[in-house]
């Protein structure tokens, strides 16, 4: 069965738009990830967790170029050739949104809005994503 490859912008403004919808987690959903979409309906009922991830989540999918976010969630429908080695250069921009978002992430932590281990678990994703 031949689906249609998932876009990062419709990604973002599903996850975004969990954040302001009553429940989040639709952006999981549209990315195949329907585990984590129940999970996401879940707590959207009982804590403000799903929609933090959620807008985390959002700024990740923006930050990400499309051969990356292609690699992730677009694995099954795109085969492409294997990343080439990167010459150690880092996208000043996907830095900046990265920091951005941790800067967030640590203000939710501090808040006690989030675990440390959940500050943690998003800390690695989004720093594996720099380079």
């Amino acid at each position: 069965m031949l689906t249609r490859p998932k876009d990062r912008k419709i990604a973002a403004l599903l996850a975004f738009a969990g954040v302001v919808l009553p429940i989040s987690g639709l952006h999981k959903f549209y990315l195949g990830q329907p585990g984590w979409g129940i999970l996401y309906v879940l707590l959207s009922f009982s804590t403000p967790i799903a929609r933090i991830a959620a807008a985390i989540e959002g700024v990740w999918y923006l930050s990400q170029d499309g051969p990356e976010f292609d690699r992730n969630f677009n694995a099954t429908q795109c085969q492409e050739e294997p990343p080439q080695a990167t010459s150690g250069v880092i996208d000043p921009a996907k830095v900046g949104a990265v920091a951005d978002a941790l800067r967030q992430l640590d203000q939710l932590r501090q808040e006690g809005l989030i675990s440390d281990y959940e500050f943690e678990q998003k800390r690695r994703q989004l720093l594996d994503h720099i380079g």
